[in-house]
Protein backbone atom coordinates (compact mmCIF):
# COMPACT_ATOMS: atom_id res chain seq x y z
CA UNK A 1 0.00 0.00 0.00
CA UNK A 2 2.80 2.17 1.02
CA UNK A 3 4.03 1.83 -2.82
CA UNK A 4 1.06 3.75 -4.32
CA UNK A 5 1.37 7.30 -1.98
CA UNK A 6 1.75 10.05 -4.49
CA UNK A 7 5.54 12.08 -4.53
CA UNK A 8 5.59 13.97 -2.21
CA UNK A 9 8.85 16.70 -2.55
CA UNK A 10 11.22 18.26 -0.42
CA UNK A 11 9.37 21.52 -0.88
CA UNK A 12 6.68 23.18 -3.17
CA UNK A 13 5.44 26.75 -3.81
CA UNK A 14 2.36 25.11 -5.43
CA UNK A 15 0.23 25.75 -2.32
CA UNK A 16 2.12 29.58 -1.98
CA UNK A 17 1.03 30.21 -5.44
CA UNK A 18 -2.61 29.10 -5.50
CA UNK A 19 -3.58 31.51 -2.83
CA UNK A 20 -1.26 34.27 -4.17
CA UNK A 21 -1.69 34.09 -7.86
CA UNK A 22 -3.99 37.13 -7.94
CA UNK A 23 -1.89 39.50 -6.16
CA UNK A 24 1.65 37.76 -7.84
CA UNK A 25 0.58 38.71 -10.98
CA UNK A 26 -0.52 41.98 -10.57
CA UNK A 27 2.97 42.28 -9.12
CA UNK A 28 4.42 41.25 -12.08
CA UNK A 29 1.92 43.27 -14.45
CA UNK A 30 2.76 46.25 -12.79
CA UNK A 31 6.38 45.93 -13.07
CA UNK A 32 6.32 45.10 -16.82
CA UNK A 33 3.68 48.03 -17.81
CA UNK A 34 6.34 50.34 -15.80
CA UNK A 35 9.39 49.39 -18.20
CA UNK A 36 11.72 49.98 -14.90
CA UNK A 37 13.26 46.30 -14.55
CA UNK A 38 16.69 47.08 -12.36
CA UNK A 39 16.78 49.04 -8.92
CA UNK A 40 13.51 50.60 -8.98
CA UNK A 41 10.60 51.49 -6.91
CA UNK A 42 10.04 48.35 -5.52
CA UNK A 43 13.72 47.62 -4.41
CA UNK A 44 13.08 50.86 -2.54
CA UNK A 45 9.65 50.06 -0.88
CA UNK A 46 11.20 46.71 -0.46
CA UNK A 47 14.63 47.81 1.63
CA UNK A 48 12.67 49.97 3.32
CA UNK A 49 9.68 47.10 4.61
CA UNK A 50 12.61 44.77 5.37
CA UNK A 51 14.73 47.24 7.31
CA UNK A 52 11.25 47.89 9.58
CA UNK A 53 10.84 44.48 9.61
CA UNK A 54 14.26 43.93 10.78
CA UNK A 55 14.08 47.39 12.96
CA UNK A 56 17.54 47.82 11.34
CA UNK A 57 18.34 51.76 9.84
CA UNK A 58 19.71 49.86 6.09
CA UNK A 59 18.56 47.67 4.01
CA UNK A 60 20.56 47.17 0.67
CA UNK A 61 19.41 44.68 -1.82
CA UNK A 62 21.32 42.80 -3.72
CA UNK A 63 21.46 40.09 -6.34
CA UNK A 64 22.00 36.85 -4.37
CA UNK A 65 23.12 35.36 -0.48
CA UNK A 66 26.65 34.71 -1.67
CA UNK A 67 26.73 38.08 -2.77
CA UNK A 68 25.62 39.88 0.47
CA UNK A 69 28.13 38.18 2.31
CA UNK A 70 31.01 39.03 -0.01
CA UNK A 71 29.92 42.79 -0.60
CA UNK A 72 29.75 43.30 3.42
CA UNK A 73 32.81 41.55 4.21
CA UNK A 74 34.60 44.10 1.99
CA UNK A 75 32.32 46.97 3.13
CA UNK A 76 33.52 45.67 6.52
CA UNK A 77 37.02 45.96 5.63
CA UNK A 78 37.81 42.93 5.56
CA UNK A 79 40.11 41.12 3.16
CA UNK A 80 43.81 40.10 2.43
CA UNK A 81 45.26 38.76 5.54
CA UNK A 82 42.63 38.73 8.13
CA UNK A 83 41.34 35.56 9.21
CA UNK A 84 37.52 34.90 9.89
CA UNK A 85 36.14 32.41 12.07
CA UNK A 86 33.08 30.50 10.54
CA UNK A 87 31.34 26.75 10.81
CA UNK A 88 32.49 24.26 8.23
CA UNK A 89 28.53 22.94 8.22
CA UNK A 90 27.29 24.78 5.85
CA UNK A 91 26.83 25.71 2.31
CA UNK A 92 29.97 26.36 0.63
CA UNK A 93 29.25 29.90 -0.24
CA UNK A 94 29.79 30.86 3.42
CA UNK A 95 33.29 30.39 3.41
CA UNK A 96 33.66 30.81 -0.77
CA UNK A 97 32.86 34.82 0.57
CA UNK A 98 35.82 34.91 3.43
CA UNK A 99 37.91 33.91 0.24
CA UNK A 100 36.67 36.30 -2.85
CA UNK A 101 37.32 39.18 -0.35
CA UNK A 102 40.86 37.97 0.29
CA UNK A 103 40.35 36.62 4.30
CA UNK A 104 41.06 32.91 5.21
CA UNK A 105 38.25 31.14 7.03
CA UNK A 106 38.83 29.22 10.30
CA UNK A 107 36.49 26.50 11.00
CA UNK A 108 35.42 25.69 14.49
CA UNK A 109 32.96 23.05 15.03
CA UNK A 110 29.66 22.79 15.92
CA UNK A 111 27.19 22.02 18.66
CA UNK A 112 25.74 18.45 18.21
CA UNK A 113 22.39 19.38 18.74
CA UNK A 114 21.67 22.83 16.91
CA UNK A 115 24.05 22.22 14.53
CA UNK A 116 25.55 25.55 14.89
CA UNK A 117 29.10 27.02 15.66
CA UNK A 118 29.48 26.29 19.34
CA UNK A 119 30.43 29.41 20.59
CA UNK A 120 32.71 27.55 23.59
CA UNK A 121 34.94 26.40 20.84
CA UNK A 122 35.59 30.20 19.27
CA UNK A 123 38.23 31.77 21.78
CA UNK A 124 40.39 29.21 20.91
CA UNK A 125 40.49 30.03 17.11
CA UNK A 126 41.24 33.80 18.01
CA UNK A 127 44.69 34.82 16.49
CA UNK A 128 45.95 38.20 16.11
CA UNK A 129 45.12 37.68 12.55
CA UNK A 130 41.39 37.59 13.66
CA UNK A 131 38.87 40.39 12.37
CA UNK A 132 35.82 38.56 12.76
CA UNK A 133 33.33 35.65 13.07
CA UNK A 134 30.65 34.55 10.68
CA UNK A 135 28.24 32.58 12.60
CA UNK A 136 25.22 30.74 10.05
CA UNK A 137 22.20 30.52 11.28
CA UNK A 138 22.04 26.57 10.27
CA UNK A 139 18.41 25.37 8.77
CA UNK A 140 16.49 28.31 10.29
CA UNK A 141 17.77 28.41 13.78
CA UNK A 142 18.91 31.25 15.66
CA UNK A 143 22.72 30.40 16.72
CA UNK A 144 23.92 31.92 20.57
CA UNK A 145 24.74 35.66 19.14
CA UNK A 146 24.50 36.51 23.11
CA UNK A 147 27.39 34.35 23.84
CA UNK A 148 29.16 35.09 20.21
CA UNK A 149 28.59 38.83 20.72
CA UNK A 150 30.22 39.03 23.94
CA UNK A 151 33.28 37.15 22.71
CA UNK A 152 33.05 39.75 19.87
CA UNK A 153 33.12 42.81 22.12
CA UNK A 154 35.84 41.25 24.13
CA UNK A 155 38.50 40.70 21.60
CA UNK A 156 37.44 43.66 19.27
CA UNK A 157 35.48 41.40 16.35
CA UNK A 158 33.34 42.39 13.83
CA UNK A 159 30.40 40.11 13.91
CA UNK A 160 28.65 38.87 10.19
CA UNK A 161 25.83 36.82 10.23
CA UNK A 162 24.91 34.59 7.67
CA UNK A 163 21.10 34.96 7.22
CA UNK A 164 20.04 32.75 4.55
CA UNK A 165 18.11 30.13 6.19
CA UNK A 166 16.49 31.82 8.65
CA UNK A 167 14.86 34.92 8.05
CA UNK A 168 12.43 35.60 11.07
CA UNK A 169 14.19 33.71 13.06
CA UNK A 170 14.70 35.15 16.90
CA UNK A 171 17.61 35.00 19.60
CA UNK A 172 17.01 36.74 23.14
CA UNK A 173 13.86 38.62 21.77
CA UNK A 174 16.14 40.28 18.96
CA UNK A 175 15.88 39.27 14.95
CA UNK A 176 18.64 36.98 13.54
CA UNK A 177 20.28 39.37 11.10
CA UNK A 178 20.46 42.39 13.58
CA UNK A 179 23.25 41.32 16.10
CA UNK A 180 26.54 42.24 14.25
CA UNK A 181 27.81 44.58 12.14
CA UNK A 182 26.04 43.50 9.21
CA UNK A 183 23.14 40.26 8.52
CA UNK A 184 23.30 38.86 4.96
CA UNK A 185 20.12 37.30 3.33
CA UNK A 186 19.49 35.31 0.89
CA UNK A 187 15.80 35.12 -1.28
CA UNK A 188 16.63 32.15 -2.88
CA UNK A 189 13.38 30.49 -4.14
CA UNK A 190 13.49 27.17 -1.88
CA UNK A 191 14.18 30.20 1.45
CA UNK A 192 11.58 30.87 3.67
CA UNK A 193 11.10 34.29 2.19
CA UNK A 194 11.66 33.41 -1.13
CA UNK A 195 11.61 35.20 -4.42
CA UNK A 196 11.05 33.20 -8.24
CA UNK A 197 14.72 34.20 -8.90
CA UNK A 198 17.90 34.93 -7.23
CA UNK A 199 18.24 37.84 -4.96
CA UNK A 200 19.79 38.79 -1.07
CA UNK A 201 19.96 41.37 1.17
CA UNK A 202 22.18 43.12 3.92
CA UNK A 203 21.00 44.50 6.81
CA UNK A 204 22.87 47.15 9.31
CA UNK A 205 22.95 49.70 11.38
CA UNK A 206 26.25 50.91 10.14
CA UNK A 207 26.00 53.68 8.15
CA UNK A 208 29.68 53.27 6.51
CA UNK A 209 28.86 49.60 6.11
CA UNK A 210 25.77 50.20 4.53
CA UNK A 211 26.94 53.65 1.95
CA UNK A 212 30.05 51.09 1.07
CA UNK A 213 28.02 48.13 0.32
CA UNK A 214 25.41 50.58 -1.46
CA UNK A 215 28.50 51.49 -3.69
CA UNK A 216 30.36 48.46 -4.11
CA UNK A 217 27.09 46.80 -5.47
CA UNK A 218 26.75 49.52 -8.26
CA UNK A 219 30.57 48.85 -9.45
CA UNK A 220 31.60 50.59 -6.81
CA UNK A 221 30.30 54.20 -7.58
CA UNK A 222 27.96 56.37 -5.82
CA UNK A 223 26.82 58.24 -8.75
CA UNK A 224 26.59 56.81 -12.45
CA UNK A 225 30.31 56.87 -14.62
CA UNK A 226 32.06 58.33 -11.13
CA UNK A 227 33.55 55.15 -10.24
CA UNK A 228 35.75 55.14 -7.08
CA UNK A 229 36.36 51.58 -6.61
CA UNK A 230 36.71 47.88 -7.81
CA UNK A 231 33.17 47.19 -7.20
CA UNK A 232 30.07 44.27 -8.45
CA UNK A 233 27.25 44.36 -10.35
CA UNK A 234 24.84 43.06 -7.91
CA UNK A 235 21.11 44.82 -8.55
CA UNK A 236 18.40 43.60 -7.28
CA UNK A 237 15.77 43.35 -10.04
CA UNK A 238 12.45 44.98 -9.98
CA UNK A 239 10.76 41.76 -10.16
CA UNK A 240 12.33 40.00 -8.02
CA UNK A 241 11.71 42.51 -5.56
CA UNK A 242 7.97 42.79 -6.22
CA UNK A 243 7.31 39.60 -5.53
CA UNK A 244 9.17 39.40 -2.07
CA UNK A 245 6.88 42.48 -1.30
CA UNK A 246 3.94 40.08 -1.81
CA UNK A 247 5.32 37.74 0.66
CA UNK A 248 6.58 39.71 2.82
CA UNK A 249 3.38 39.89 4.80
CA UNK A 250 2.86 36.83 5.54
CA UNK A 251 6.59 35.16 6.56
CA UNK A 252 5.66 35.36 10.25
CA UNK A 253 2.63 33.36 9.60
CA UNK A 254 4.37 31.05 7.28
CA UNK A 255 7.17 30.35 9.95
CA UNK A 256 4.75 29.63 12.41
CA UNK A 257 2.68 27.32 10.22
CA UNK A 258 6.70 25.75 9.62
CA UNK A 259 7.30 25.55 13.79
CA UNK A 260 3.73 23.47 13.87
CA UNK A 261 4.98 21.11 11.29
CA UNK A 262 7.94 20.68 12.90
CA UNK A 263 6.23 20.17 16.15
CA UNK A 264 4.13 17.28 15.24
CA UNK A 265 7.28 15.56 13.52
CA UNK A 266 9.24 15.77 16.60
CA UNK A 267 6.32 14.25 18.42
CA UNK A 268 6.02 11.33 16.17
CA UNK A 269 9.85 10.65 16.43
CA UNK A 270 10.34 11.40 19.75
CA UNK A 271 10.26 7.76 20.93
CA UNK A 272 11.30 5.95 17.50
CA UNK A 273 15.07 4.56 18.11
CA UNK A 274 17.83 5.50 15.54
CA UNK A 275 16.28 8.72 14.96
CA UNK A 276 16.90 12.02 16.38
CA UNK A 277 14.88 15.04 16.03
CA UNK A 278 15.06 18.23 16.79
CA UNK A 279 14.58 19.08 20.36
CA UNK A 280 11.78 21.30 20.64
CA UNK A 281 11.87 21.34 24.32
CA UNK A 282 14.41 23.79 24.23
CA UNK A 283 13.55 25.82 21.17
CA UNK A 284 10.66 28.35 21.70
CA UNK A 285 8.86 29.29 18.48
CA UNK A 286 10.53 32.25 16.92
CA UNK A 287 13.82 30.91 18.08
CA UNK A 288 13.88 27.98 14.94
CA UNK A 289 12.11 29.05 11.98
CA UNK A 290 12.47 25.38 10.33
CA UNK A 291 13.77 26.44 6.83
CA UNK A 292 14.85 22.64 7.11
CA UNK A 293 12.95 20.01 9.47
CA UNK A 294 16.43 18.11 9.58
CA UNK A 295 16.58 14.88 11.98
CA UNK A 296 19.62 12.69 12.61
CA UNK A 297 19.52 8.80 11.62
CA UNK A 298 21.52 6.96 13.57
CA UNK A 299 24.27 3.75 13.03
CA UNK A 300 24.87 4.36 9.32
CA UNK A 301 21.49 3.97 7.98
CA UNK A 302 21.51 7.45 6.86
CA UNK A 303 21.51 6.46 3.02
CA UNK A 304 19.75 3.57 3.03
CA UNK A 305 17.10 5.17 4.81
CA UNK A 306 16.74 8.28 1.90
CA UNK A 307 16.92 5.78 -1.22
CA UNK A 308 14.18 3.51 0.47
CA UNK A 309 12.15 6.70 1.19
CA UNK A 310 12.49 7.69 -2.19
CA UNK A 311 11.64 4.59 -3.39
CA UNK A 312 8.57 5.00 -1.47
CA UNK A 313 7.70 8.33 -3.01
CA UNK A 314 8.74 10.43 -0.47
CA UNK A 315 11.84 13.16 -1.09
CA UNK A 316 14.20 14.44 1.15
CA UNK A 317 17.69 16.13 0.81
CA UNK A 318 20.77 15.72 2.83
CA UNK A 319 22.51 19.12 4.05
CA UNK A 320 25.36 18.60 3.93
CA UNK A 321 27.16 15.32 2.98
CA UNK A 322 30.52 17.01 3.07
CA UNK A 323 31.15 19.44 5.82
CA UNK A 324 33.24 22.61 3.97
CA UNK A 325 36.85 22.03 5.37
CA UNK A 326 36.23 18.39 3.85
CA UNK A 327 35.57 19.63 0.23
CA UNK A 328 37.95 19.28 -2.80
CA UNK A 329 39.32 23.06 -2.65
CA UNK A 330 40.49 22.04 0.87
CA UNK A 331 42.11 18.58 -0.09
CA UNK A 332 45.52 18.70 2.33
CA UNK A 333 43.60 20.41 5.17
CA UNK A 334 44.18 19.16 8.71
CA UNK A 335 40.71 21.18 10.36
CA UNK A 336 39.52 18.63 13.06
CA UNK A 337 35.63 18.99 13.31
CA UNK A 338 34.27 15.81 13.95
CA UNK A 339 31.00 16.99 15.49
CA UNK A 340 30.38 17.96 11.98
CA UNK A 341 32.13 15.31 10.25
CA UNK A 342 29.55 13.25 12.50
CA UNK A 343 26.42 15.28 11.67
CA UNK A 344 27.19 15.15 7.27
CA UNK A 345 26.64 11.31 7.89
CA UNK A 346 23.36 11.12 10.08
CA UNK A 347 21.61 14.36 8.95
CA UNK A 348 18.51 14.07 6.55
CA UNK A 349 15.94 16.92 5.96
CA UNK A 350 12.08 16.00 5.48
CA UNK A 351 9.61 17.85 3.31
CA UNK A 352 8.28 21.18 5.10
CA UNK A 353 6.61 24.20 3.56
CA UNK A 354 4.48 26.74 4.91
CA UNK A 355 0.97 25.06 3.74
CA UNK A 356 1.64 21.25 4.08
CA UNK A 357 -1.19 19.68 4.81
CA UNK A 358 -1.79 17.39 7.81
CA UNK A 359 -2.43 14.21 6.26
CA UNK A 360 0.93 14.26 3.26
CA UNK A 361 2.47 15.13 6.72
CA UNK A 362 1.04 12.21 8.40
CA UNK A 363 2.29 10.13 5.22
CA UNK A 364 6.01 11.25 5.35
CA UNK A 365 5.77 10.07 9.09
CA UNK A 366 4.22 6.69 8.91
CA UNK A 367 6.77 6.15 5.69
CA UNK A 368 9.87 7.13 7.50
CA UNK A 369 8.71 4.69 10.67
CA UNK A 370 8.39 2.20 8.49
CA UNK A 371 11.58 2.47 7.02
CA UNK A 372 13.59 2.91 10.00
CA UNK A 373 11.75 -0.46 12.03
CA UNK A 374 12.88 -2.23 8.83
Amino acid sequence: MMMNIERIPVFTVNDEMKSLKPRMMDAIENVLLSGHFIMGENVKALETEIAEYLGVKHAIAVNSGTDALVIALKAGGIGEGDEVITTPFTFFATAEAIHQVGAKAVFVDIDEETFNINPKLIKQAITPKTKAIMPVHIFGQAANMQEIMDIAGEHGLQVFEDVAQAFGAIHNGRKAGTWGVAGCFSFFPTKNLGAYGDGGLIATDDDDLAANSRMLRTHGSKKKYHNETFGYNSRLDEMQAAILRVKLPYIDQWNQNRFQIAKRYSEAFEDISGIIPPALSRISEDSHVFHQYTIRILDGNRDRVQKELSDLGVETMVYYPIPVHRLPVYEGSTISAPVSEKAAAEVISLPIWPQMDVKIQQKVIDVLISVIKK
